[in-house]
């Protein structure tokens, strides 16, 4: 995290905190500015803790960490914008997760390329009993990607992904056109 930041100024030098009997003393100017330098990736980040914790302005190493707090998986070769609209959209694309719409948004987060989606099932309302079900026997969605550049899209990484999004029970099948 904040503890490798070479050269990093501190907000509030120790040895001006002194009376100033003590700022002669060469030992203690020095001994107080390696805890200066230990200490002011810590003043600094809590200095700085909103802009940290805001996805859109958070430091590199802090994105990654707030990734983990949401359960949000970031790649590091994905650009920088990307990362982070993963991390800022993460909580509310759980609710959606399983539907349709949260498969359908991971996806394009993931390629870039909106995705078409069929899927088997389906709802209806009736007041005639004995009504046919609406949708196919067999739980299926299939994902219909058409990128614009031929290696847009990582279909090992992107079957991954739709296993995580859609219930353990439905099974899909990726078309990449």
């Amino acid at each position: 995290m904040r503890t490798a930041v070479t050269g990093l100024p501190t907000p509030h030098p120790l040895i001006e905190q002194l009376p100033a009997v003590y700022l002669e003393q060469d030992f203690l100017r020095r001994f107080l500015e390696a805890l200066d330098d230990v200490l002011a990736p810590v003043l600094l980040s809590i200095d700085n803790l909103p802009a940290h914790l805001d996805p859109r302005s958070a430091p590199e190493d802090f994105l990654t960490w707030m990734a983990q707090w949401v359960a949000a998986e970031t790649r590091a070769d994905h650009p920088m914008e990307r990362r982070r609209e993963t991390v800022r959209g993460a909580v509310e694309r759980h609710s959606r997760r399983g539907t349709r719409r949260g498969l359908a948004e991971a996806v394009l987060l993931e390629t870039g390329v909106e995705p078409e989606i069929v899927e088997s099932g389906g709802t209806a309302w009736s007041t005639t009993p004995h009504t046919r079900f609406p949708g196919g026997p067999r739980p299926w969605v299939t994902v219909r990607v058409r990128p614009t550049q031929p290696y847009q899209v990582d279909r090992v990484r992107l079957e991954e992904l739709i296993r995580t999004e859609i219930p353990a029970h439905v099974g899909f099948d990726l078309e990449v056109l």
